[in-house]
């Protein structure tokens, strides 16, 4: 338990350096504009406490907040197909299939040590953090366009170097060498990119900005936690193959 608190007030560090580099972007922006951006950080940092402290305290509170992230996502990628009138066939039950199997991964990742599974969440933290805020800070040149349009190589970039070096700050939380953190901190950066950019391509086929108004400022528990689904199923693959 000293160590989950020693932990958090690290995490608190970074909400503080976040905090500092959204009240610099929020100075170019309208006064709505402004508010969202505030009420997206007050709820994020919500949901952080949340997962964080049901991975703290006991993993069984984190495996029943895996079961309802799961069964909420399937409701969410089928409400939107449902939405369109049921179009996209295909792509809809491509898409349901790649749910289900990085479903499976996340579902096995939850149930995996209590180490491994804080350290996954702090770097992914960090990386969707960081990558939103170095984007907006310095962000020049789209990642994808027509895809993700608020999406930038500096974000990118900014997010998986920070994300990178914080596998140093956390390292002890998996009692791993230097190496081996970093090398695990690169692949939850891969998984959370590719669990981004998934979601980004299904809401962009159905034609909407979030998977529905569950979290204020944040969206659904996809656009929440998408990213979190594919980390989990990528260190569940990982740690198979090592």
């Amino acid at each position: 338990m000293k160590t989950v608190w020693s932990v958090y007030l690290v995490i608190l560090g970074y909400y503080f350096l976040g905090t500092v580099g959204i009240y610099f972007i929020n100075r170019r922006k309208e006064p709505r504009a402004k508010r969202e951006g505030w009420i997206k950080l007050l709820f994020a940092f919500i949901v952080t406490n949340i997962v964080f402290f049901s991975i703290g305290f006991n993993t069984l509170f984190f495996r029943i907040l895996a079961v309802i992230i799961i069964g909420g996502g399937f409701f969410e990628l089928f409400k939107l197909y449902r939405q369109s009138g049921y179009v996209h066939s295909g792509f809809f039950l491509v898409s349901i299939l790649i749910m289900a199997v990085a479903s499976a991964g996340f579902f096995l990742f939850s149930r995996m040590d209590q180490g491994l599974i804080l350290f996954s969440f702090l770097i992914l933290s960090v990386f969707d953090g960081y990558s939103q805020i170095t984007g907006q800070l310095f962000g020049r040149r789209k990642l994808f366009p027509k895809v993700s349009p608020n999406k930038t190589v500096e974000g990118l970039i900014g997010g998986a170097v920070i994300a990178v070096l914080s596998a140093l700050v956390f390292r002890n939380v998996i009692h791993e060498e230097p190496f081996k953190a970093i090398m695990l901190a690169a692949v939850i950066a891969v998984f959370a990119f590719a669990g981004d950019a998934a979601k980004s391509v299904y809401k962009r086929k159905y034609g909407v900005k979030n998977f529905s108004n569950l979290i204020p400022g944040n969206g659904g528990l996809l656009d929440r936690f998408d990213s979190l689904i594919a980390t989990g199923a990528g260190i569940a693959l990982f740690s198979f193959l090592a």
